[in-house]
């Protein structure tokens, strides 16, 4: 989940009754919780994060409590089956100014290994496909700027390398990006068919992005194989393929 507003709020405030249903599904999603702040016009990631069950964490009330943003992402972690639960390997990811989450695998864990730049290497600190998909999209975010270059690295990823889902959400002071890119059929044996969707909803109090599994009446679905990404200085919503 995660949000871009005009005002500064929490998640609880802005998702509303239906906000704890969302943290429910952290029964199934049971690994670690984390959020990741950056205010608009500040260059920097404040980061809260465990390698806990969120429902009835008393650390993740506090960082609720305490998170007070306009821009902001949240995740439960299902962890991938052979990935170790440890802090590093919970999200988000940050570095300086951006923030990133992602839903699915991408097999194996090292293909996009040898294009993350080596600069960004050695900051890797944990085990998982997702954190080096956050390093690989940053490597490409430096060669061709934000927008073009998280569609070039997802393109990549789409063409040359097998995975189950790339869903990810990619924050900084400038814009809040959204990657929709999925194989339905490659979801868990138990999950609904629309386990991979993502759906968004907005207001005059900004713009919210969510996965699926809890009650989210009159929102609208961003379609599979799209970007969405919200400029935060004009909140101007634009959804393209890609």
């Amino acid at each position: 989940m995660g949000y871009v507003t005009e005002d500064k709020t929490t998640f609880d405030a802005l998702v509303g009754a239906g906000f704890d249903e969302f943290v429910q599904l952290s029964s199934v999603h049971c690994d670690g919780w984390g959020i990741a702040s950056i205010d608009r016009g500040q260059n920097v990631a404040t980061l809260d994060r465990a390698p806990e069950r969120a429902v009835n964490s008393e650390n993740f009330s506090k960082a609720l409590q305490k998170t007070k943003t306009d821009g902001s992402l949240l995740h439960l972690r299902w962890a991938t089956k052979g990935l170790p639960i440890s802090e590093n390997n919970t999200h988000p990811f940050v570095y300086q100014g951006f923030s990133f989450i992602h839903n699915g695998t991408i097999s194996p864990t090292g293909a996009m290994d040898a294009f993350i730049d080596p600069k960004f290497t050695h900051l890797i600190e944990g085990e998982t496909d997702s954190e080096r998909y956050f390093f690989f999209l940053l490597t490409s975010i430096e060669k061709l700027g934000l927008l073009e270059g998280v569609k070039a690295g997802v393109n990549q990823i789409r063409q040359s390398m097998d995975y189950s889902s790339i869903n990810a959400m990619v924050m900084n002071e400038n814009f809040y990006v959204v990657i929709c890119e999925h194989h339905p059929e490659r979801r868990p044996d138990w999950a609904p068919s629309d386990y991979y969707e993502l759906k968004y909803r907005r207001d005059e109090a900004g713009v919210l992005v969510a996965s699926t599994g809890w009650n989210q009446p009159n929102w609208e679905t961003l379609p599979n194989h799209h970007l969405l990404s919200v400029d935060r200085a004009t909140f101007e919503v634009a959804v393209s393929s890609l």
